[in-house]
């Protein structure tokens, strides 16, 4: 079990996936007619993520699951990002890739925003993390980690709250290796990213990044998923 608390906040815990799924609605799969393979690599989804957003929802205050897959749209890019669009969905006028900022993207992103609001009115803080898993290897490179924290290293809290994750979690799974800021930084462009520049203050944006190689039948291990829920339980009081 976790140790005593050490003077942590109370806070509300908000969960969002924003590659759970590889779902491509029906007036766009002509855009994947010879590609539709990719939409189930890491391409084009996270794997093993929408499993542990529904075994984690209960603890939440609010959370909130996307299953279009990103090679449409990067549901985790800015809107000026470049790779707010895949090469699929790039060949698709200005007037159609609106259309699908306004039908899948903004509703997404502007319902995880305003309950983060809502509480943050309420004088409470918000522990936002946001679900994610990674491909073991990406062309040459081997990800040698198992679990990945990714955090703003510019704002206190973040860090002291990944650092008391790995160290509660490393307490329930020793072997489990967590890196932090590794594969990606959490300060790079992304959902988290964006939402600290709306929230300055009261809000905790939090990547977990899971190895994929973890993933059988499109679940995380029971006991990994156990222990992730007993330490977030344990953050958020």
């Amino acid at each position: 079990m976790p140790s005593k608390k050490r003077n942590l906040p109370t806070m509300k815990l908000i969960i969002s996936a924003e590659h759970g799924g590889n779902l491509i609605p029906e007036d766009y799969k002509f855009l994947f007619n010879e590609h539709d393979h990719q939409l189930e690599t890491h391409r084009g989804y996270d794997p093993g993520t929408e499993d542990l957003f529904y075994y984690l929802k209960d603890i939440s205050a609010f959370a909130k699951l996307n299953i279009t897959s990103r090679l449409l749209i990067e549901f985790n890019r800015s809107l000026h990002h470049r790779n707010l669009f895949s090469v699929y969905s790039k060949k698709l006028g200005k007037n159609e890739q609106k259309s699908l900022i306004e039908a899948y993207y903004l509703p997404y992103r502007n319902v995880v925003e305003e309950h983060i609001k809502n509480e943050i009115l309420n004088k409470n803080k918000v522990l936002h993390l946001s679900l994610h898993s990674f491909t073991p290897q990406l062309g040459e490179q081997i990800r040698n980690n198992d679990i990945g924290l990714l955090y703003d290293p510019k704002r206190a809290a973040e860090k002291e709250i990944t650092r008391t994750f790995k160290e509660e979690l490393n307490k329930l799974s020793p072997e489990i290796k967590i890196r932090f800021n590794y594969p990606y930084l959490g300060s790079a462009d992304g959902f988290t990213t964006y939402l600290r520049k709306i929230f300055p203050e009261n809000y905790l944006g939090i990547e977990l990044e899971i190895n994929q190689k973890w993933v059988k039948n499109g679940k995380f291990p029971q006991k990994l998923k156990t222990d992730i829920k007993t330490v977030l339980s344990y953050l958020v009081n």
